[in-house]
């Protein structure tokens, strides 16, 4: 009778443990309801546990205040998910590119977000693995490890906001991943109408609607004061995009007439990457040698890649890894700077 005993308590004792486990090994169970989540005065939509966390404040990035607003679901169970919506650094192709406002908001986002699920003290790391344009907006997806958690994050930058969608968990789920970040949804961005100058001169001002009109250059034409990457396959250290600043011999560029400097000329930056992936070579013959010129943003990050020397058919793999190509930022007298320069890859055909 005894030994029987201790048989059903040993029994109940090892189901009891498997039912843990089991609970354990699924993370998402936590979350038995969801809800879809449309805020007011927000842009976006996505699937949520239901009632998730949400605060509204300010937060201080460099001489400006940003509104932030963050919704949050978090379980004992382990994961993390939640949207950081960040405001405040206007919309102004005039002063900076859309990718260097995106930048800013991506640094803001690290100094507020990690506090927020762990210890301030806690160190976050973002590793980035696509760009990721999505419905018309800029974006980025990145790998986010913060303490003991991992994930993902998609981050993306509308006109008036900018927003983090953030998915950590202490194992990996891959579907409770997939459900969050697939069900965020922003309206397609809607192409402003071209503005006019006022000018003295006719022909000077139809040219510039012209310009603006022309769907090849539209996306193409930089703000005063920023220069396009280099333009021609046989000079492309030195060359200048006509339309833009020149080069001065120093290797820098001249100030424009609003006192604006253009990025520096970097020249061959295989040697200077902290991250440079290795292209996907496609099928077939897969030798030579394709020369990529990139233009390096204020934080490291390449926002604009395109080849201008070797093989057409190696061209496409080479641009893709040399977008996803990351520098240390560059300083000139303590200021961080736009740099042009270029990307060597060399294919070779395995045996």
């Amino acid at each position: 009778m005894h030994s029987r005993r201790l048989h059903l308590a040993l029994t109940s004792i090892l189901l009891a443990a498997f039912a843990v486990a089991a609970h354990a090994q699924k993370p998402a169970d936590a979350w038995a309801e969801w809800e879809s989540l449309s805020p007011d005065n927000e842009e976006f939509t996505v699937l949520m546990p239901k009632n998730p966390t949400t605060e509204s404040t300010t937060f201080p990035y460099h001489k400006m205040e940003l509104n932030v607003r963050l919704y949050m679901a978090t379980s004992s169970a382990g994961p993390v998910l939640a949207i950081t919506s960040l405001s405040g650094i206007k919309s102004d192709p005039a002063q900076y590119t859309e990718f260097a406002r995106f930048n800013s908001y991506i640094d803001a986002f690290k100094a507020f977000f990690p506090a927020k699920v762990r210890s301030k003290e806690t160190l976050m790391k973002m590793v980035l693995v696509s760009s990721r344009p999505f419905h018309g907006h800029t974006g980025r997806s990145y790998k986010l490890t913060l303490g003991d958690l991992n994930g993902s994050v998609n981050a993306f930058v509308t006109r008036k906001r900018f927003y983090a969608i953030v998915s950590l968990n202490t194992k990996k789920d891959d579907a409770l991943e997939e459900k969050f970040l697939s069900s965020f949804v922003l309206p397609e961005r809607q192409n402003e109408p071209p503005k006019t100058v006022a000018s003295t001169n006719p022909d000077q001002q139809q040219n510039l609607q012209e310009k603006q009109l022309d769907p090849n250059t539209q996306n193409t034409v930089q703000p005063e004061g920023e220069a396009t990457s280099p333009a021609t396959p046989n000079n492309p250290e030195n060359s200048a995009t006509p339309g833009t600043t020149p080069i001065t011999p120093n290797g820098r560029q001249a100030p424009t007439e609003a006192g604006k400097k253009g990025p520096i000329n970097g020249g061959m930056l295989n040697g200077k990457a902290i991250y440079l992936p290795v292209p996907e070579a496609p099928a077939g013959d897969a030798n030579g040698v394709v020369i990529v010129a990139i233009l390096v943003d204020e934080q490291g990050s390449v926002v604009d890649a395109r080849a201008v020397a070797g093989p057409q058919h190696l061209q496409a793999a080479a641009v893709a890894a040399a977008r996803l190509a990351r520098f240390s930022p560059t300083l000139l007298m303590g200021e961080p700077v736009k740099v042009n320069g270029t990307l060597s890859y060399n294919f070779v055909k395995s045996n």
